[in-house]
């Protein structure tokens, strides 16, 4: 199953709180709750290259599935992460305490971030 695609923001769960928990400034989390990010995914084989914009912010991360890559967070702090694949339709990833799970079901992508006791869960679907 190929990752490859845009995907619009639908819903979300619990993002203010795990925003504020991440760090990010109140104004960012105002201005960035009520946009419906786009997510670009290309997948090529076991490389990804993956870009999140929302409203003027462009989140762009490259990995390979099981090489340690260097990552950008919502933050903008840069860490290393390894990018797992589960079955064939699901990325797992951990960054500095951060679990991310993306998970691709049709035209649907779940991505679960948790942090501790926290869960933020984002559904977007295939534009």
């Amino acid at each position: 199953m190929s990752f490859t695609g845009k995907y619009q923001l639908q819903s979300q769960e619990n993002f203010e709180a795990f925003m504020k928990a991440l760090g990010l400034p109140d104004d960012q989390i105002q201005k960035a709750k009520d946009i419906k990010s786009v997510s670009e995914i290309v997948q090529d084989g076991k490389n990804f290259k993956v870009t999140v914009t929302t409203g003027s912010k462009v989140l762009h991360n490259e990995f390979t599935i099981g090489e340690e890559c260097e990552m950008e967070m919502l933050t903008g702090e840069k860490v290393k992460a390894i990018v797992q694949m589960e079955g064939n339709n699901k990325l797992i990833a951990t960054l500095k305490g951060l679990k991310s799970v993306t998970e691709l079901n049709g035209d649907t992508i779940t991505h679960t971030l948790t942090m501790g006791d926290l869960t933020c869960k984002r559904i977007s679907k295939r534009i």
